[in-house]
């Protein structure tokens, strides 16, 4: 097969159809959040709170009248998600958790070092079993050890976490970043918990995993990447191999792009986006603003490459230091990136403040493009305004 090159702004054409971020809504409802979950494998969790959660950003710009009611009901009442590990916290489908069993493992040894809390797991099992799904805050035991990363924490909270790490206790529900755990069997079905893992092998798992990874980003090349953050052994010769391995087997597409030096990978079943995008089809424009941890911004790298955009979460860089903002958000219009806004958000007097908004350098802003930040600040206050 020929080898296939596409222009930046074909690439860039790619990974927005793929991810529906282009056009017309390519995900819509509760449906849509499942279709988008099963397509990129996993979205990020992260408690902070500026102005939506990581994830409700993440699907407030990909699916058609998403509300925060419909994440929380495919978590904790149809129980078709499931929060646990990937990459890092993270929220996937039910069907995943086979995959996943490995993990438990590694977790289990990271965590197996405190005896105190060894000993006190049965007893918090055997409490959560008699009352039902509970807190750290619903034991009497409020005795302080040092717990993972040298802090300090309740000997109840450091055995509940070590029991959902292992995949002895899942998340019945949350309010607000309050945590109730329960028995794994009564948040993930019996009938999935008993089934196997499919991969038999580690290199079966990491290709698995590794395939799952780029149909997160929609695609990505053979090199380090924070695409890959927490595949267990993925060194680079193991990925080496695993890429080899799914071209042998046809599972992803090598390909080009103009003015990269690496190679890029897709999916095989994406040929039809690479096929359309050739093309070079008129596409309706659309402003969406970007979650830090969005599936789409996982490898920064590539997407300075694709769209001469340089974004960094500075939320864990000191305040001196920081270039823009705490928690700012990509603006995506079109097919290009044309700046950046920091919005926060007060539940005191439910109102959005925006911070600021930065265009970049090339951007000289429309009175069109105005009205669509406009808008979508509209959208975000009214989104953050939404009760559980």
């Amino acid at each position: 097969m020929k080898m296939i090159k596409l222009t930046k702004k074909q690439a860039r054409q790619f990974l927005l159809i793929k991810h529906g971020l282009i056009g017309d809504y390519k995900f819509v409802g509760k449906e849509g959040i499942l279709n988008y979950t099963k397509q990129v494998g996993c979205i990020q969790y992260d408690p902070i709170d500026a102005c939506g959660k990581n994830a409700d950003l993440v699907l407030l710009s990909k699916v058609k009248g998403y509300k925060k009611k419909m994440l929380d009901e495919l978590l904790y009442q149809d129980r078709k998600l499931i929060d646990y590990f990937d990459k890092n916290l993270a929220i996937f489908c039910d069907n995943d958790w086979i995959y996943l069993k490995r993990k438990k493992k590694t977790y289990d040894f990271l965590t197996r070092h405190n005896k105190n809390v060894e000993m006190a797991c049965d007893l918090v099992k055997k409490t959560i079993k008699e009352n039902g799904p509970m807190s750290a805050s619903d034991f009497k035991n409020k005795e302080q050890i040092t717990w993972t990363w040298g802090n300090k924490s309740s000997l109840s909270r450091a055995c509940l976490e070590h029991l959902y790490y292992i995949g002895e206790l899942g998340i019945h529900h949350k309010k607000g970043t309050i945590k109730y755990y329960d028995l794994i069997e009564n948040c993930i079905s019996i009938k999935i918990l008993n089934k196997p893992d499919p991969n038999k092998t580690e290199i079966d798992y990491l290709k698995w995993n590794v395939l799952r990874r780029i149909s997160a980003v929609g695609m990505l090349w053979n090199k380090a990447s924070d695409a890959y953050l927490c595949i267990e052994n993925l060194k680079a010769n193991k990925r080496n191999e695993v890429y080899q391995e799914l071209l042998k087997d046809k599972k992803i597409i090598q390909f080009e792009v103009e003015g990269c030096k690496e190679s890029l990978y897709c999916l095989s079943t994406d040929l039809y986006l690479i096929k359309e995008v050739i093309k070079n089809p008129k596409l309706k424009k659309r402003c969406e603003f970007i979650a830090p941890l969005d599936n789409m911004m996982w490898d920064r790298n590539l997407i300075r490459e694709l769209f001469e955009f340089d974004y960094k979460w500075e939320i864990y860089t000191p305040q001196s230091q920081r270039k823009y903002g705490y928690y700012v958000l990509p603006i995506l219009y079109g097919d290009i990136f044309v700046g950046r806004i920091e919005a926060g958000y007060t539940k005191k007097n439910k109102l959005l403040e925006v911070k600021n908004i930065w265009f970049e350098s090339s951007i000289k802003p429309s009175k069109k493009l105005e009205s669509e930040i406009a808008k979508h600040i509209k959208k975000l206050e009214k989104f953050n305004q939404e009760e559980l």
